[in-house]
């Protein structure tokens, strides 16, 4: 059998491939929006779609609803100096994941809410796992 003949199954179904990537980067986070720390049930485009953003997982961070609605189709950046809950260390996680060092978010991620460090430590050796394993 050649490789051109074989079916894979995100062929077959491409929204698998998608769900399986949305999963993996609320995974990253522990479910847990970058900006604010509540729960994540949504995607955020840092750099909006509607400004030419792209949907990888650079430009793609996990944020809560409230968040996400919020800040509409405005640059993540400019839209996070003035929100209340503004922590430079969340700042610098979401710099981070934009230029696509996510091992180093994570760590950011767990210096801002240090109560939680126990829970960070295993998503951040669990993300290295799965980085390990995608670049393989």
């Amino acid at each position: 059998m050649q490789n051109r003949d074989a079916v894979f199954l995100e062929d077959l179904c491409p929204k698998l491939s998608d769900r399986r990537w949305r999963k993996s980067i609320h995974n990253f986070t522990g479910n847990s929006c970058i900006y604010c720390g509540n729960n994540s049930e949504s995607i955020d485009h840092v750099i909006p779609r509607s400004k030419g953003g792209l949907s990888i997982t650079e430009n793609c961070v996990p944020a809560c609803l409230s968040c996400n609605g919020d800040k509409s189709d405005v640059e993540a950046f400019y839209w996070y100096r003035r929100q209340r809950f503004y922590d430079p260390r969340r700042a610098m996680a979401i710099r981070a994941w934009r230029d696509g060092d996510i091992r180093l978010a994570i760590r950011l991620l767990q210096w801002a809410a240090p109560k939680e460090d126990k829970k960070y430590r295993n998503l951040r050796r669990k993300a290295e796992r799965d980085l390990d394993l995608n670049a393989a």
